[in-house]
């Protein structure tokens, strides 16, 4: 597996991270969560995505990697759903900061953003500075945001993240047009989300999801010519040629998995192949904006 540096933080990430969200509930029984988690890091990823939403996982990737904790680079998310506490607030960040120690045992967490927190919120500076009070503090070791737009314009001017999660895909170009110099050049490390833009080439109608809803309309519109497998494509352009250090994609399939690690392995797109990619979404110009 492909190591990057995940801008000057000191990490190194697998190119190819691992989403945990679709081990979120009872249709991945305890079993087979155990056997994929396991499985991830047996194949050389090492990056692990979670977040404070994704029901059971956080406390599935606690059960079951525990043991395993110096082999991986855990990433989640915060800033909502504790207990007795308002959401975006100082408090709700260190506690939830705290919840995801106790639930994935572990005595550190590598990578915490903020989950998609709101632009005013930001401002106001209290969830920046308690997520960076939790780094101080040795919680955590690299403070992040997990967002797109605006939000992400001022968590890279702001100085107080080593890292961003934003969408990067074939129909989700925004950041690489607006915001990835700046972010390379502020020593920012870029973790790609939804790098398969929902697989929307398998659906012949519009899905009602209203994200892949967008990125079914921009597919069409960008008139690509037809490739024999699309997911293959998709992956590699995130993995490969947008300055990202991992693009994280979810799955609670062995089979899905296995296919990932195969694209990743093809490596890098043919030039070409990548001219057209991007020329066929900046044609749309500042119309497309980044899609959470």
């Amino acid at each position: 597996m492909i190591l990057n540096p995940l801008g000057h933080t000191g990490l190194q990430v697998s190119a190819l991270g691992f989403g945990a969200m679709h081990i979120n509930d009872e249709r991945t029984t305890e079993a087979e969560a155990g056997a994929l988690l396991n499985h991830v890091l047996d194949v050389g990823i090492n990056l692990i995505d979670t977040a404070r939403g994704y029901g059971l996982s956080e406390e599935r990737i606690g059960r079951h990697l525990s043991a395993r904790r110096t082999e991986f680079i855990l990433s989640t998310k915060v800033g909502y759903g504790v207990e007795g506490v308002p959401d975006w607030t100082y408090d709700c960040i260190v506690q939830g900061v705290e919840r995801a120690l106790r639930l994935m045992k572990t005595d550190w967490l590598d990578i915490v953003h903020l989950h998609s927190c709101p632009l005013h919120v930001l401002e106001q500076g209290d969830v920046v500075r308690a997520l960076n009070d939790c780094r101080t503090a040795g919680k955590l070791r690299v403070a992040a945001y997990s967002g797109d737009n605006a939000e992400i314009d001022f968590a890279i001017a702001s100085g107080a993240f080593g890292s961003l999660q934003t969408s990067v895909s074939l129909c989700d170009q925004a950041h690489l047009q607006h915001r990835a110099a700046r972010a390379d050049h502020a020593g920012i490390g870029v973790i790609a989300k939804r790098p398969l833009a929902g697989a929307v080439w398998r659906h012949a109608k519009r899905p009602v999801d209203s994200a892949e809803g967008q990125y079914w309309d921009r597919f069409r519109a960008m008139g690509l010519i037809a490739q024999e497998d699309w997911a293959d494509v998709a992956l590699r352009f995130a993995a490969f040629h947008t300055g990202v250090a991992s693009a994280i994609v979810g799955t609670a399939k062995p089979a899905n998995l296995q296919r990932n690690l195969e694209a990743v392995e093809r490596g890098p797109l043919p030039g070409e192949l990548v001219v057209a990619i991007r020329a066929a979404f900046d044609r749309h110009g500042d119309a497309w904006t980044g899609l959470i």
